[in-house]
């Protein structure tokens, strides 16, 4: 009975040894699979605020926001500025991110 325990003890412990250096392959190569992946939202949105529409408006987001961040006092945020931009920006990869869908 002794022995029993023994062995069935050594078997386990063999058999998590075994799988754990497997796990640990199995997770590297997941993650190197994520760092090959690119989402094409991301690519798209990196397009488009290259957009002259958009671009536009990351221009007075950024004025807006020097001038917010040049004084120490000031209750003016950036808020309408960067909505502006989240919208054309938006509206741009909406009519492009559609055509990336299967």
């Amino acid at each position: 009975s002794d022995q029993t325990n023994k062995m069935s003890t050594g078997i386990i412990g063999t058999d998590q040894e075994e799988d754990a250096p497997a796990e640990e392959e199995q997770e590297e190569e997941e993650e190197e699979e994520e760092e090959d992946m690119v989402d094409p939202l991301e690519t798209i949105r990196a397009k488009c605020e290259q957009a002259e529409h958009c671009v536009h408006y990351k221009e007075r987001l950024e004025v807006c926001e020097a001038r917010v961040s040049s004084r120490s006092n000031t209750v003016e945020d950036c808020t309408e500025e960067l909505f502006d931009f989240l919208h054309a920006r938006d509206h741009c990869v909406s009519h492009k991110l559609f055509h990336n869908v299967k």
